[in-house]
């Protein structure tokens, strides 16, 4: 097993950088630096030195004794100044030792994983949650990585596992009288898992959007303000601005964080018939933009002039107060009236639909749940046939917890790994 190391503070100058060694030569390495001995499990403020005897850096160094560590091997790490030069020349020396390699992407957490300190959902909260730009994001991935989907997914798994073994042993048993008839336990252990697998699964598209952030469509007709809007949202010049109709062309993003929420706002052309081939091609790209947003604002007094039906939750407001006689009554990216009142409306929509998300995070969350779920309920129909078709039921049984296993990463998920932590840094 190599012993890797990396650099697992963020780059450039700082107060402190972090190097991170991991496996069986991570303690000789870092005594060789600090030129002195060190405990298996504790920290020392020590002079580091190059092989030459020269004064590297001072710092603190602390060490892991496997498996209590982060990736279950001895593991060393060196606190020092955040100097690019400092940290260069204690990288270089590090790379010179024999037997110590600079890791790939996300090398110490899969080696957590290998070493049964993660299971898989836990590497992907660990990912969210150094992705999290907002509270809502942070809050999410703290619960992923803390294991709560794996002690559900494990949960679900005993109880199936239980289920199996009443079927296997009426199989076993089936020359002899079984003084117990195990079908309702069965069916009940069977029946509670397929309500929460279901109520997971159904959660999943809200707990992603918190994930990956909600789009938010400003829709109206040409020069109703929406750029306008979305600078004063945006609190800066992200779209041109212009009383000419047909201005903006494509379709314009900018990413917010909205009371703990990340939300992509989209300042869409406006929509109207055209003889413009160009902007035509904008228009379409509003409106399919449009229909796959999240939420929608509608900029205009009357939204059948848009030719776009209002959906449930969709928000209707009147545009360019600024220019009306009773300016309460509508909006103002020019002004400002109107705009806490919009951000408000959209928080607490959005707000309202967070409500409903469960612990699953990602597709890949979702797709191993139906599969469990459909199995499940394969085999409450085949148990209603009786004893003569239990090993059926089992085998179905053994497919839905083959699916929470692979859920977790226990079986099946090894083309998974490498488009995973390919999106870690080298020091995780």
């Amino acid at each position: 097993m190599d012993t890797i190391f990396a650099l697992a503070s963020a780059q450039g100058k700082a107060g402190v950088a972090v190097i991170r060694l991991s496996g069986p030569l991570a303690h000789p390495a870092a005594a060789a630096l600090s030129g002195a001995a060190l405990p298996s499990r504790g920290m020392r403020v020590r002079s580091l030195y190059g092989k030459d005897g020269s004064r590297l850096d001072d710092g603190v160094v602390l060490t892991f004794q496997a498996p209590a560590s982060f990736t279950g091997e001895d593991v060393a790490e060196l606190q020092i100044h955040g100097s690019t030069a400092a940290v260069n020349a204690v990288m270089r020396c590090l790379a010179d030792m024999d037997g110590l390699r600079l890791a790939d992407p996300g090398e110490f957490t899969r080696r957590a994983l290998e070493n049964g300190k993660m299971d898989l959902t836990q590497v992907e909260g660990l990912a969210d949650l150094i992705d999290a730009e907002t509270e809502a994001q942070r809050k999410q991935a703290q619960i992923i990585l803390a294991g709560e989907l794996g002690n559900l997914a494990e949960r679900w798994r005993r109880d199936l596992i239980r289920a199996a073994s009443l079927l296997e042993a009426v199989i076993d048993f089936a020359d002899e009288e079984v003084p117990t008839d195990v079908t309702p336990e069965v069916r009940q252990l069977i029946t509670d898992v397929i309500a929460d697998l279901q109520r997971e699964a159904e959660g999943v598209r809200i707990a992603e959007r918190i994930r990956t952030g909600f789009e938010v469509a400003i829709v109206g007709l040409p020069n109703a303000g929406k750029s306008t809007l979305l600078n004063a949202l945006a609190g800066r010049d992200a779209a041109i601005t212009s009383e000419y109709a047909g201005t903006t062309r494509d379709v314009i993003e900018v990413r917010m964080d909205l009371e703990g929420l990340p939300v992509t706002l989209l300042d869409t052309a406006g929509l109207r018939e055209t003889d413009d081939h160009v902007e035509s091609l904008g228009i379409e790209r509003a409106k399919k933009r449009a229909e796959a947003a999240d939420l929608r604002v509608f900029l205009t007094d009357d939204p059948k002039e848009l030719g776009v039906q209002l959906l449930e939750g969709d928000i209707q407001v009147h545009p360019k107060s600024d220019l009306r006689n009773s300016p309460d009554e509508g909006i103002s990216g020019k002004t400002g009236q109107g705009v806490d009142r919009l951000i408000s409306n959209i928080s607490r929509v959005l707000g309202d639909r967070t409500t409903t998300h469960g612990i699953a995070t990602r597709e890949r969350h979702r797709i191993a749940l139906i599969t469990a779920r459909d199995a499940l309920s394969a085999a409450i129909v085949v148990l209603e046939s009786g004893p003569d078709l239990y090993d059926i039921a089992a085998e179905e049984l053994r497919t839905a917890i083959r699916a929470l296993e692979a859920l977790v990463g226990r079986i099946g998920v090894e083309d998974l790994l490498d488009e995973i932590f390919s999106s870690f840094c080298l020091g995780k």
